[in-house]
Parts: structure tokens; C-alpha cells; sequence
């Protein structure tokens, strides 16, 4: 009994041990880089001389904070948001073939299961914010749910895409079909579909400029307002784990996972994440933030409709293909 726990707990164990040390120095990375384009210097002192043990440092102070809780708030559902968060964007992994050759959970759904637990991040942040009796929190996590359910439309539709030229939802035969050439060199829809890919992935990682539930100059923190100490530690890491699981996704359907150019590796996986990550981190010091009705009007007006025809375009050719064979 104690040995089959252990045999199921250590793949667990070492996924989020690995996860946990990659998202801290994610955080280091996306300052170092911030810094680099305003002309400054960024974390140093501790770990010098680039300030290697900075997110070490950030993480103990959050831990030794005091923990603050409303007057008025619901202590029940105050303290259930932020782990809900971290839990449900840790879960998340277990789909995706990250660390191991295979992952925890392989199922002929894989990818749709694991966009519908990435998408019950929303549970624990409105959870949040409403339970905060905070005028501001409240206001962030409708913005916020506004934002997701309307931008999980082309997300969607834009993963769907690539599956139905391959013909199958598996992460693994995503990857193995991959094995000669990416998706997103695939004439034309390759391209457009991760065009919508990325808009998406910004707006449902709630990066600028899309940044709506958290704009500092209306809202001062958005949902995370009222939260202090390990459980404002929490948010920060698990926003950060939500994002890079994003970066792998894109990495595995549109980038060929773990296939290379000269060798495949999964540690390939983990390379082009970055990469699609220090782009993300780009765009957010690069660009203003928009209005929430901008926002809402670009998905609607234009990805949606879009999306839904390149959705079309991409069953017709493949009914054409399947014909002619």
C-alpha cells in the first residue's frame, strides 16, 4: 500500500517541485526583462550580481507577512479562492507532457480536458473577489468573468483547429503528427490560428493589454485587494503556473512539443515555452491597456466571427482531403 503511494506521489511531487522553481524565476525573468526595456537595472542585490536568490527573497517575506482578513468578508470562501487557484492551475499539468516522456493523465481528450480544468481558474477568482465585501474586488471579478468566457470562444475554436487537420484531440498524437513540420507553418490557417491563439492567451492570462480586472489606476490590486501574505503568495504564483501552462500548450500544439529542427527532446518543450513567455513579457511592457469596452468588442465583433470562419474554412478542407484520399 505504502509503495503504491509512493510510485503514485513521486511523478506529483517532482511536477510541482519543478513547477513551483521554473515560476519563481519566471517572476525574475519578467523583471529582469521589464528592466531592460525602461533602461534599468532590476533585481541585483540579493544573489548578486544578478539577483539570482530574488524570487527566494520575495517568497519568504510573503510567508512571514501577517495574514489580514475584512471585517465583513466570508472567511470560509475568503480563504478557499486562492487555494482553489493554485490547486486547479497546478491540476492542470497533469495532462500536459511536460516533465515526463508521457503525461499523469493521457486520455483521447486530453487537450479539451485540459482547457475545462484551466478554465475553473474563474471559480476561485469571483469566489474571491466576492467574498472580499470589497467594492473594488467585486468590480475586478466581473470584469474578469466578462473577459474569460468571452475570450475562451476563440481560444477554443483556435486549439480546435490544429486538432482537426491532425484528427485528434491527444496530446501525443498532436506532437507524433508534428514530427516532420509544425502546425504553424501550415499554409495560411496554421498562421491565422495562432494569431488567435495568442490574442486569446494574453486576455486569459490577464496580461496587458488586456489587464483589465487589475488596472492599478481604477481598481488598486482588482480581486486581490483585501488578500496579504501566503495567500496574495498564492495568486501571484498560481497566475504565473496559469500562464506558463498556457506557454506549454502553445508550445506542444502549434510548435511541435518535444520535435526539433536537429533533435527531439522534452527539454524542447520547456525552451520554446520560454520563448513564447519572454514574448508575452514583450507585449506587456510594450503596449497601453484598453478599455473594457474595447476589450469586448474586439473579441466580438472581430475574432469571433473570424475564428468561426477560419473554423469552416479548416472543416472544408479537411472533408476535401479525406475525399481525395
Amino acid at each position: 500500500m505504502m509503495e503504491q503511494f509512493i510510485l503514485f506521489a513521486t511523478p506529483i511531487f517532482k511536477t510541482i517541485s519543478i513547477l513551483i522553481l521554473i515560476v519563481a524565476y519566471l517572476v525574475w525573468l519578467e523583471r529582469k526583462v521589464a528592466a531592460k526595456m525602461q533602461s534599468r537595472i532590476g533585481p541585483y542585490l540579493v544573489g548578486k550580481p544578478h539577483g539570482w536568490l530574488q524570487p527566494l527573497a520575495d517568497a519568504l517575506k510573503l510567508m512571514l507577512k501577517d495574514d489580514s482578513k475584512p471585517k465583513n468578508s466570508d472567511s470560509l470562501l475568503f480563504n478557499f479562492g486562492p487555494i482553489w487557484i493554485m490547486v486547479v492551475s497546478l491540476a492542470s499539468f497533469a495532462l500536459l507532457p511536460f516533465y515526463f516522456n508521457n503525461q499523469m493523465i493521457n486520455t483521447d481528450l486530453s487537450l479539451m480536458l485540459f482547457i475545462a480544468i484551466s478554465s475553473l481558474v474563474i471559480v476561485g477568482i469571483f469566489v474571491a473577489g466576492w467574498s472580499s465585501n470589497n467594492k473594488f474586488a467585486l468590480i475586478s471579478v466581473l470584469r474578469m468573468v466578462a473577459q474569460i468566457i468571452s475570450y475562451e470562444i476563440p481560444l477554443v475554436i483556435s486549439l480546435l483547429v490544429p486538432c482537426i487537420l491532425i484528427g485528434s484531440l491527444n496530446f501525443q498524437e498532436i506532437i507524433n503528427y508534428q514530427d516532420g513540420s509544425w502546425i504553424v507553418f501550415y499554409p495560411v490557417i496554421g498562421q491565422i490560428s495562432f494569431i488567435l491563439f495568442f490574442i486569446s492567451a494574453l486576455a486569459e492570462g490577464n496580461r496587458v493589454p488586456f489587464d483589465l480586472s487589475e488596472a492599478e489606476s481604477e481598481l488598486v490590486s482588482g480581486y486581490t485587494t483585501e488578500y496579504s501574505g501566503i495567500k496574495f503568495a498564492l495568486f501571484y504564483l498560481a497566475e504565473y503556473v496559469h500562464l506558463f501552462g498556457i506557454s506549454v500548450l502553445a508550445s506542444i500544439v502549434f510548435f511541435g512539443g518535444p520535435n526539433g529542427p536537429i533533435f527531439n527532446s522534452n527539454i524542447l518543450i520547456v525552451i520554446k515555452s520560454l520563448i513564447f513567455f519572454t514574448i508575452i513579457l514583450f507585449v506587456r511592457w510594450s503596449f497601453f491597456r484598453i478599455r473594457i469596452d474595447q476589450l469586448l468588442k474586439l473579441n466580438w465583433n472581430k475574432l469571433i466571427p473570424v475564428s468561426f470562419l477560419l473554423l469552416l474554412i479548416t472543416c472544408l478542407i479537411k472533408f476535401y482531403l479525406d475525399v481525395e484520399l
